[in-house]
């Protein structure tokens, strides 16, 4: 789970340099806006991962607990 949060700021950082490099045409606007739309869906799917997991654990928890 550690991972995944690791993930999904690594995708939203990229995604900010990304659009510093729109700001300034560094490069192909198409490119860009490519790499975009793909970081995108990325980080979506990490951050889904991420609260999946984290609910997943909180239910095992609570299993875990009331087995006591």
């Amino acid at each position: 789970m550690h991972k995944i949060g690791i993930v999904s700021k690594e995708s939203a950082e990229t995604q900010y340099w990304l659009e510093l490099f729109k700001a300034i045409d560094l490069s192909d606007k198409e490119e860009l806006n490519w790499l975009y739309k793909e970081s995108t869906e990325l980080l979506a799917i990490f951050t889904s991962i991420g609260k999946s997991a984290k609910s997943g654990k909180k239910a095992i928890n609570l299993e875990n607990r009331s087995r006591k």
